[in-house]
């Protein structure tokens, strides 16, 4: 698609799903005008994006309200933008995603060895430090705390299916991710920020707990690539431990080539490893997971174990269906 089209998609689909008025008016915006496209198709295509626009205009000022007020800011400090933009990829590290992992977790017998590809900050790195609240169809309320007790970070989700009642022995965990962030430093923190939607206020709260908690005790993070790096990294992880490797809305920034790589990766690790893998992507990121589910379904994101569905979950984390 070209530009325009990218952005007309956005509008009607993720950010209209996601619950952003602000990003659905700037996509539909930026999609009917043709010279802030001419201005984005000077940038390499992955670099086009409507996240990672709307987060650099976000981080470098931009004025909040509608596309006719960030227009003519958007034009005079193109230079700034563009500058933060090449400089930067989308990273979103949403902590609550963990939510719903964590009934998949729990079920996998420890100690685990927990790995993410496009880790970000490693905030998905710590599930078993934070606390949960499941809220059931029925009106039931179900909380789980770490073992030391309640954490900073509460994490709310609505689920269908049964209620973990324990937490994951994660007793090792490390990442994997081009250009890793830092949470104590306050420029990476900022950019996690500007990358939650303008509407979701109670995410960059949540986001700073998090922070928080990882800013205690740092993961090991690796610069890498994960078509490269994920076996090493997975290698240097304890014997005794069962290896959770986990990605979640990162395999859709891959070419197909680099999909089949990452696959065939995951495949050669189950084997050799006994690596248990965890995807959460969106329904057409893995065509032959999808394929897998029920028909008559059309989810935003498919948690998968060794490429079979468990469940459909909320890009964000706030709702979980266990199939």
């Amino acid at each position: 698609m070209d530009t325009a089209a990218v952005y007309a998609q956005f509008a009607g689909s993720q950010a209209l799903n996601g619950d952003s008025p602000t990003y659905q008016d700037w996509a539909l915006g930026v999609a009917a005008d043709p010279q802030v496209c001419a201005l984005l198709d000077t940038l390499p295509a992955p670099k086009r994006q409507p996240n990672l626009l709307f987060a650099a205009a976000r981080l470098a000022g931009a004025p909040s309200g509608g596309w006719a007020g960030l227009r003519p800011w958007l034009l005079a400090a193109w230079p700034d933008v563009e500058r933060e933009m090449r400089a930067r990829a989308t990273q979103t590290n949403e902590p609550r995603r963990c939510a719903t992992l964590l009934p998949t977790l729990a079920t996998i017998d420890g100690p685990i060895a927990l790995v993410e590809v496009g880790a970000s900050a490693g905030l998905c790195l710590y599930p078993d430090r934070y606390s949960y609240e499941y809220a059931s169809p029925d009106g039931g309320r179900t909380r789980l705390d770490p073992a030391d007790g309640p954490s900073e970070v509460l994490l709310p989700c609505a689920i269908e299916g049964p209620v973990p009642t324990r937490m994951p022995d994660v007793v090792w965990r490390a990442g994997i991710d081009l250009n890793p962030l830092d949470v104590r430093d306050p420029g990476d923190l900022a950019w996690l920020e500007a990358l939650v939607w303008p509407e979701h206020t109670d995410r960059v709260e949540t986001l700073r707990a998090a922070a928080r908690v990882v800013a205690a005790e740092p993961p090991r993070l690796v610069t890498g690539d994960l078509l490269a790096g994920l076996a090493d990294l997975v290698a240097a992880a304890p014997a005794e431990a069962t290896v959770v490797v986990q990605n979640s809305a990162v395999l859709y920034y891959l070419t197909p080539p680099e999909l089949a790589a990452f696959t065939a990766t995951m495949g050669d690790l189950r084997r050799t490893r006994g690596v248990v893998w965890l995807s959460n992507e969106g329904w057409t990121v893995l065509p032959d997971v999808a394929a897998r589910l029920p028909e008559g379904l059309s989810p935003q994101f498919i948690l998968a174990r060794d490429g079979e569905p468990l469940a459909l979950t909320d890009p964000h984390g706030r709702s979980l269906r266990l199939l």
